[in-house]
């Protein structure tokens, strides 16, 4: 279930929104102070944020603040109360990052027809429109800020194995619940033992992100791969199962027996935090699914400050992160997508 986080000491709008959005699958959830909401948005990530400019501790302005600077919260919509009606206020908090800023006290209309139009908002723009997860420009930005800071990092990149005969024999109905199914793994594994501030990306297609750090790397690829080898096998019928096989047509259309569909695990790891650059991540990221392509593991690993590969774990490894500087980063390359619909 979806939450929207509540920001707020007497419960009235928490109440409200219960009131007019328990139905539509959302949960409403109460924080008292600034601290625990910044916290609750980074591990939760709730569809909308509705907050008090007034709050024990931090107050509402350094909530937007550490909001809108961490990528893994930036997307998510905002709304602040507050009795304050001065201009000076109400520029100040749209300048950091608010999307509606109401003062109280305010009809209950109006702020439930700014919650639907933020939901709606949300929906629309900046999520995958299948998995609900954020991409693109948010994912780079996600990439950009461990690269900026001072502690190390590691970039997972998943990928389906097969997914085109798959999908061919299944339907695209069935291949839109495989590639769920992964984004769905991935967010309950990092729920579980990932960093409350782990970065779970959708890149496109069947091909995810997870930016984590070194010593949950390990952790993060032993449990989303089990995980997926046994819930990946609903999804087949019983002859294909004991078969270990799809049926299938090559690319020059004759009858094939294709593998079952595998997940494939990228990473690039950086444990002494040395200085890179956007640039020299991306052909890291390059190199490693050129050797992933060429391993029997499930894992390929690159070392920035080594430069030296290794590889670990089990099966093909695939690492779609290759492109240029920017927002061509995340871009496939013409290869990956040919072989992809070929």
């Amino acid at each position: 279930m979806s939450s929207i986080l509540v920001v707020e000491g007497e419960g009235v709008i928490t109440q409200l929104v219960r009131e007019h959005f328990g139905d539509e699958g959302y949960q409403a959830v109460m924080v008292g102070n600034g601290e625990d909401a910044v916290q609750f948005a980074m591990r939760e990530m709730p569809s909308l944020t509705i907050l008090d400019v007034e709050l024990p501790g931090i107050d509402g302005y350094q909530v937007i603040q550490q909001l809108r600077d961490h990528p893994k919260c930036m997307h998510i919509p905002i709304i602040m109360m507050s009795a304050y009606t001065s201009l000076v206020d109400k520029v100040r908090a749209y300048e950091l990052g608010v999307d509606s800023y109401i003062t109280k006290p305010c009809c209950s209309d109006e702020l439930l027809a700014h919650i639907r139009r933020q939901l709606r908002r949300m929906q629309q723009t900046t999520l995958s429109p299948l998995t609900r997860l954020p991409g693109g420009l948010q994912l780079e930005r996600a990439i950009d800020y461990k690269l900026r800071g001072s502690d190390p990092w590691s970039v997972l990149y998943l990928d389906l194995d097969n997914f085109k005969a798959f999908n061919d024999a299944y339907g695209f109905v069935a291949g839109n619940d495989m590639i769920l199914l992964v984004g769905h793994i991935c967010q309950r594994v990092v729920y579980e033992y990932g960093n409350a501030d782990d970065f779970v990306g959708h890149v496109g297609g069947d091909d995810f992100v997870i930016v984590t750090t070194p010593d949950r790397e390990k952790l993060l690829c032993r449990h989303i791969l089990a995980r997926y080898k046994q819930e990946s096998m609903t999804f087949y019928h019983p002859e294909d199962i004991e078969r270990g096989s799809i049926n299938g047509v090559d690319r020059a259309g004759r009858p094939y027996q294709f593998p079952l569909v595998s997940l494939s695990i990228g990473v690039v790891s950086d444990q002494i935090k040395c200085s890179h650059s956007m640039k020299e991540v991306s052909t890291l990221t390059a190199e490693a699914k050129r050797l992933a392509k060429q391993s029997s593991n499930n894992v390929s690993r690159v070392s920035p400050q080594w430069g030296i590969p290794t590889q670990v774990s089990h099966t093909p490894a695939t690492f779609n992160l290759v492109g240029n500087v920017g927002r061509d980063l995340f871009h496939f390359s013409e290869e990956d997508v040919l072989a992809k619909f070929k």
